[in-house]
């Protein structure tokens, strides 16, 4: 329960952190634009930034609503009104799915694709991307479990009286197997739920894989549970971590490093945002 503690109280320091960002302005200090950059030339001369949008909590929100009175929001959303504003020209989402959201750039369709995608080998070859987030996996358990009791990291899950449960055919499925050789592994059938949840509480299992940001709303709805790593509710996990980010279209450096530097000065408020919107599903 001691290591629960420290992590509810990391958790805490860094969502205070988050949220004194959150009230700092929301605007960063402006970037000089590139000296040559036919796609900023071609942005500005049409007045408008067309951005991709495909709905990726907690990075991109739709409000179908219309209450909030504007139709996107979250981090991705934020930084792209960054971009139009020291551009000076409007914002227009481009609806893509998830077979055209990169096609879309080759295309010219759109001048970015701000649905967040995770950057990865292959898509490397034909997009560049803005980085600002990551997605990453938690391993959780019940807290009164004695097994538990004395584990403080990751690492020390890897042992032969440790059992770990995974969804066969899921996201963790070939990370845990080669990030656990020496725990013993069930496999379970896909049950709907967000991480098998089921073989931690009916004590089949002692620990599992979890996505760090369902984690949050699992951890608030089911009580009596611990994670690995603790730190900040294992929000800064680095394990199986997976770079986040926006994309553009191959060979366009000016563009691009332009890109980079909004979101580099960015960065705190885009922290702060994704914070609220996963601190809302709870």
């Amino acid at each position: 329960m001691q290591q629960q503690n420290k992590g509810s109280s990391a958790f805490a320091r860094w969502a205070a952190a988050a949220m004194l960002a959150a009230a700092m302005p929301a605007l960063a200090q402006d970037v000089a634009l590139p000296a040559q950059s036919a796609r900023i030339d071609a942005i500005r001369k049409a007045g408008e930034l067309r951005v991709g949008v495909l709905q990726n909590a907690p990075w991109l929100i739709q409000d179908i609503s219309g209450k909030s009175g504007e139709a996107w929001s979250g981090p991705a959303w934020l930084l792209a009104k960054e971009y139009a504003r020291q551009l000076g020209v409007k914002v227009t989402a481009v609806p893509v799915s998830h077979e055209t959201k990169v096609p879309v750039l080759a295309a010219n369709q759109v001048d970015m694709t701000v649905s967040p995608l995770a950057e990865t080998a292959e898509r490397l070859k034909v997009v560049d991307f803005v980085l600002y987030s990551a997605t990453s996996v938690c391993m959780f358990g019940r807290a009164g479990n004695d097994k538990l009791a004395k584990i403080t990291s990751v690492d020390q899950l890897n042992q032969p009286d440790i059992t770990i449960a995974y969804f066969t055919g899921g996201a963790e499925e070939a990370w845990v197997k080669e990030r656990f050789p020496k725990a013993r592994l069930r496999a379970v059938a896909n049950s709907g739920a967000t991480a098998p949840i089921e073989e931690i509480m009916a004590k089949r299992a002692d620990a599992a894989p979890i996505n760090r940001v369902p984690w949050v709303g699992l951890n608030h709805k089911v009580r009596g549970l611990v994670v690995f790593p603790a730190e900040a509710n294992c929000q800064q996990s680095t394990e199986k971590a997976s770079p986040v980010g926006l994309a553009i279209d191959k060979n366009q450096p000016g563009y691009l490093a332009w890109l980079r530097q909004v979101a580099e000065a960015m960065k705190p408020t885009l922290m702060a945002d994704e914070m609220r919107i996963i601190e809302q599903s709870k």
